[in-house]
């Protein structure tokens, strides 16, 4: 088994926390980061006693400081960070009259500056080695219009687009650049109500995370650069 060291940011719920399982099923060592210690102690609690190694790190990607430690931290204990999940999001459903600039702070910053710090802190060893994996969890929101998310559609939006950029300056080093945008997904992103609500037309969180073990395991003269997921009866 080819086994890889993979780093996924925003790991302590949801979809980042399904990826972290579904990697670890497959044979890698998985290490998961957010801000909440509890959570990701758990995680990691359950990858250990299936006899798997996993490793956990409180990062806060609103901190470049944190985020290099972080980095540090990981190459020290494993060597190298083979691929990087850009999971780590935050949004605000609020039109944009009622968005305030501390709304558009938190989410351009979380979302667009947090994985543009995590991408910084892989990548020179990456081309060093001229072989890794960055893996953006996107949104469909980066190319549709929806109501009161304008603020969260240009942070991915943003992301795409910078990430599109960096693909074609990594490909001389082989290194792979991935996109994937989730439709409605049941996560706590959500506020438990509208979870309720549309709970019938939303994709489970183990959904994304297949999806994006398959992209991650093609072959290494394969990337899949694109993949729009979306609930069989489209966007909620």
């Amino acid at each position: 088994m080819n086994q890889k060291v993979v780093w996924i940011t925003g790991a302590s719920t949801g979809i980042g926390k399904e990826i972290a399982m579904e990697f670890s099923k497959a044979g890698h060592i998985v290490v998961v980061s957010a801000r909440r210690k509890s959570r990701l102690v758990k995680i990691v609690s359950e990858i250990k006693f299936a006899e798997r190694e996993a490793s956990a790190f409180v990062c806060n990607v609103l901190s470049e400081r944190s985020i290099q430690i972080t980095a540090k931290r990981i190459r020290e204990k494993y060597g190298s960070i083979d691929a990087l999940v850009n999971n780590a999001g935050v949004t605000v459903f609020k039109s944009f009259v009622e968005t305030k600039t501390f709304d558009y702070d938190s989410v351009i910053d979380t979302n667009l500056r947090g994985s543009f710090l995590c991408i910084k802190n892989v990548l020179p060893p990456m081309i060093k080695k001229k072989k890794g994996h960055i893996i953006n969890i996107l949104s469909v929101a980066a190319h549709s219009a929806f109501e009161n998310s304008s603020v969260y559609a240009a942070s991915k939006a943003g992301l795409l687009a910078m990430t599109n950029g960096l693909r074609e300056e990594m490909r001389r080093y082989n290194i792979k650049v991935s996109n994937i945008f989730p439709g409605a997904t049941e996560t706590p992103m959500w506020d438990s109500r509208s979870r309720q609500r549309y709970k019938s037309r939303m994709m489970s969180p183990a959904d994304i995370a297949k999806i994006t073990l398959d992209v991650f395991q093609q072959s290494r003269k394969v990337v899949i650069e694109d993949v729009i997921v979306r609930p069989v009866k489209g966007n909620i």
